[in-house]
């Protein structure tokens, strides 16, 4: 799955082949495997993760799926995602959690699209 597209990841969520919570939990499986070698992820948050899916699957389940609903997504850390650490690569803000999200996390949100971090 991990090979594929995002629109044939979406495509395998809309003829639930796949639920949004296994495709997450396959990504921060992944994740977890990599990241200590490539320090890709600052910020990993699997609970967060894993609700936001379980979110997208009712969506789904309902007909109620946007083309992103139920996608994971990385982001880069100069962006603002409420709630998870923010530095923009400055040890100044290494404890920063951001109080808010920026325009493009919500639009993200609002598309029932999948922070993985």
């Amino acid at each position: 799955m991990l090979n594929q597209s995002l629109m044939q990841q979406g495509a395998a969520l809309r003829a639930k082949t796949i639920s949004s919570v296994e495709l997450t939990q396959t990504y921060l499986d992944r994740i977890a495997t990599h990241n200590p070698v490539f320090n890709a992820y600052l910020t990993v948050d699997a609970k967060i993760s894993l609700a936001q899916a379980a979110a997208a699957d009712a969506l789904l389940a309902n007909g109620q799926a946007q083309p992103l609903t139920g996608i994971p997504f990385a982001q880069k850390d100069i962006f603002c995602a409420k709630g998870w650490r923010t530095t923009c690569g400055s040890k100044m803000l290494a404890d920063f959690i951001a109080p808010y999200d920026a325009h493009v996390i919500s639009q993200f949100n609002r598309a029932g699209a999948v922070n993985l971090g």
